[in-house]
C-alpha cells in the first residue's frame, strides 16, 4: 500500500527518463526527439527551453529495455551514435556535463558517461550462445542489437575473401554482420590459397571461437539439405524430411545434443533456403509476437508457433488493406514467423533449391571480376553478353594488367581475353579469294577453266584432267533460245 502511494506521488518527471545521444561524427550531445519511418533520428538541443520536445521513456527496467530494443532496431546507421539515459529533471544539466567530457575528456567525465550509457550490444553469456553452430549467429529481430564491433573483425581475412570494410558497407552487409546475423543474401567471394584460387557464392556470419576471437563463417551452397545423417544426435524421420523439403521447417521440437558439453537442448530445425544448410534454434530463443497482420494471437495459437508447428490464420490485413489468409510458421533460420502461402509449390522448389540458387546466381552476370567492380554501364553491357574492356586488374604478383571479359550465357561463365575477341573473330573471317579457292580446291566446285565440266571435280583440281573433260570444256555452248513472241 505504501509503495503504491509513493508511486502515485511521483511526478511525471520522476517516472520518466530522457534519451541523450552522442553523434560521433559531429561530437555533439543532443536530446532525442523522435525517429521517423525511414530510421532517421530527429534531435534537439538539450536545453530546458526544449524539454517539452524530449522523447520520454519509462524508466523501469523491462519497459525501457523493450522500448530501446525496438528503437535501436529501427535506427539508420546506429553505429554513428552512443546513447545515454538520464532522469528527465536532470537532462539539461547532465547533457552539459557530458558535452564537457566530449570536448575535454577527464576521468570523472568518463565515469559519468559510463554510468548513464545504454549498452547497444548484449552482455556476453558465460556459455557461448552459438556453440558448434547449433544455432546461427543471428539474434532475434526483436532485439536486433549489436553483438560485434568493426575492430573485432579480422580484416586481413576479409580482404583475402575479396571483401574490404568499404565494400561490405557499400553492399549494406556490414550492419547485419555486426548485429550477429548472416548476410541476407549470397555474397560472391574469392579465396586465394596461394597455389589455388576458388570463387564461390556464400552467406557470411561472424562467430566467436573457443579462444574468444571473432572469426568469419562461410555458409556455402549445398545441392540439397543433408537429411540422411544425424544432426546433433537427431535422426530425421520420413515426416521430418518431408516437412523440411516442403516448407523449409521441420514442424516440431526435438532434443539436440551439444557434442562438446553433452547438454540436451530442445530446438526447432529449418532449412536455410539460400544455401540449403540445416539451422537449429533453441526454443528459449523463440519470440512469438502478440499480433500478426491485425490478428491477435491467443495462448493456444502462440503455443502452436512456439512448438514450431504451422498455424492457419484467417482475417489478416495486408498493407493494401485487403483481407487474406495464410499458413504461418516460425523459421529457425530467419528467427521470425513467416508466411507459407503455397506449401505444395514450395515442395517443388525446395528439392532442387541449392542447384537452383547456384544457377540463379550464375545466370545473373556478376558485378565484380577478379576483385574489379564494374560500373553500371559496364555491368549492363556485360549482362547483355557484350564484350567489356577492363583496366586495372591485378595479378598475384601485384602487377596491373588489362583485358576483355564476356559473359557466356550458355555456360554461365565469364570468358577473359587479353585481346578483343570481336576483333579476333573479324581477323579470323576468310576473305572472298580464300573462299573461292577453298570452294575449288576442297569442295570440288568449278572455276573458269572447269566451268563446263559436268562430272564432279577432284579435290584440288583446277583444270580438265582427262580427254572427256577437255572435250566438255571446249564444247561450244548452245545459243540461248529466243524468248520473242511467235507471229
Amino acid at each position: 500500500m505504501s509503495e503504491e502511494t509513493a508511486n502515485k506521488q511521483e511526478s511525471p518527471e520522476q517516472l520518466s527518463e530522457i534519451l541523450l545521444v552522442l553523434d560521433k561524427e559531429k561530437m555533439k550531445i543532443q536530446a532525442v526527439k523522435s525517429i521517423d519511418k525511414n530510421g532517421k533520428m530527429e534531435t534537439v538541443d538539450p536545453t530546458k527551453k526544449n524539454q517539452n520536445q524530449f522523447m520520454r521513456v519509462d524508466k523501469h527496467g523491462d519497459l525501457f529495455s523493450n522500448f530501446f530494443s525496438n528503437f535501436f532496431s529501427q535506427l539508420k546507421n546506429p553505429t554513428n551514435f552512443s546513447f545515454f539515459k538520464v532522469p528527465a529533471d536532470e537532462a539539461a544539466n547532465k547533457a552539459k556535463e557530458m558535452q564537457k567530457q566530449v570536448d575535454k575528456p577527464t576521468p570523472e567525465g568518463e565515469q559519468l558517461m559510463k554510468e548513464h550509457e545504454v549498452k547497444t550490444e548484449p552482455q556476453q553469456d558465460k556459455k557461448q550462445e552459438n556453440q558448434n553452430n547449433m544455432e546461427t549467429t543471428q539474434t532475434p529481430l526483436e532485439t536486433n542489437e549489436y553483438r560485434f564491433k568493426p575492430e573485432q573483425i579480422d580484416w586481413e581475412t576479409m580482404n583475402n575473401l575479396g571483401l574490404s570494410k568499404e565494400k561490405l558497407e557499400k553492399l549494406n552487409l556490414l550492419d547485419p554482420l555486426l548485429r550477429g546475423f548472416k548476410t541476407n543474401e549470397l555474397v560472391p567471394i574469392s579465396l586465394n590459397l596461394g597455389t589455388a584460387v576458388t570463387r564461390m557464392d556464400a552467406r557470411l556470419s561472424l562467430q566467436q571461437n573457443d579462444q574468444g576471437a571473432i572469426v568469419v563463417a562461410i555458409h556455402g551452397i549445398r545441392k540439397e539439405p543433408n537429411l540422411n545423417f544425424e544432426f546433433f544426435g537427431h535422426q530425421f524421420t520420413k515426416e521430418d524430411k518431408d516437412n523440411l523439403l516442403q516448407s523449409g521447417n521441420m514442424g516440431r521440437v526435438v532434443n539436440l545434443t551439444n557434442p562438446k558439453t553433452g547438454e540436451t537442448i530442445p530446438s526447432i530445425i529449418s532449412v536455410d533456403r539460400l544455401t540449403n544448410e540445416l539451422v537449429a534454434l533453441r526454443t528459449d530463443k523463440i519470440k512469438i509476437p502478440d499480433e500478426i497482420k491485425g490478428v491477435k494471437l491467443n495462448d493456444e495459437q502462440k503455443q502452436t508457433l512456439m512448438e514450431g508447428k504451422p498455424l492457419q490464420l484467417d482475417g489478416m490485413i495486408s498493407k493494401k488493406g485487403t483481407e487474406f489468409s495464410a499458413t504461418v510458421q516460425f523459421n529457425a533460420d530467419k528467427r521470425y514467423v513467416e508466411f507459407q502461402f503455397d506449401r505444395s509449390n514450395t515442395n517443388k522448389q525446395t528439392q532442387s533449391n541449392g542447384q537452383r540458387n547456384q544457377q540463379n546466381q550464375s545466370q545473373e552476370a556478376p558485378k565484380t571480376f577478379r576483385d574489379k567492380e564494374l560500373d553500371n554501364e559496364q555491368h549492363q553491357k556485360f549482362k547483355d553478353g557484350q564484350t567489356v574492356y577492363l583496366s586495372g586488374l591485378v595479378d598475384k604478383k601485384g602487377k596491373e594488367y588489362n583485358g576483355y571479359i564476356t559473359f557466356n550465357k550458355e555456360t554461365n561463365k565469364t570468358d577473359f581475353s587479353f585481346q578483343n575477341p570481336n576483333k579476333l573473330k573479324e581477323q579470323a573471317k576468310p576473305t572472298e579469294a580464300y573462299k573461292t579457292q577453298t570452294a575449288v580446291n576442297s569442295e570440288g566446285k568449278t572455276n573458269e577453266a572447269t566451268k563446263n565440266i559436268k562430272e564432279p571435280l577432284k579435290s584440288g583440281q583446277k583444270n580438265p584432267d582427262s580427254k572427256k573433260q577437255q572435250e566438255e570444256q571446249e564444247k561450244p555452248k548452245a545459243p540461248a533460245k529466243s524468248k520473242g513472241r511467235k507471229m
